[in-house]
């Protein structure tokens, strides 16, 4: 029974951990650039876009797609690394192992 009891506070212990460190991925950035640098978009741990950078020589009126296509591209290459970010924090936790819906 004190096994039982051990591991219980082991896992709790754990659950606690993951949570903190579920927290302090929010705090921690990714950047991703794309054209040169032309456009900079900046993501948190959460995949929320907290800064979109555009340089004003890439605005052509005349290719609107051109400037979408390049937010498109840097959105999703930061939301790519939130990602990695995320799987290599929480992986500690894991042991590499993807449990789905864990985070």
């Amino acid at each position: 029974m004190k096994n039982m009891q051990q591991m219980m506070k082991q896992v709790k212990k754990m659950q606690e951990d993951m949570q903190k460190a579920q927290e302090a991925l929010k705090e921690q950035v990714v950047e991703a650039s794309v054209g040169g640098g032309a456009i900079t978009v900046k993501a948190n741990g959460h995949k929320e876009i907290v800064a979109i950078t555009i340089k004003p020589e890439v605005i052509d009126p005349e290719d609107a797609e051109m400037l979408q296509d390049l937010v498109l591209t840097a959105t999703n290459e930061a939301l790519r690394k939130v990602d990695e970010l995320t799987a290599k924090e929480m992986g500690r936790f894991t042991g590499g192992m993807n449990i789905p819906g864990l985070f």
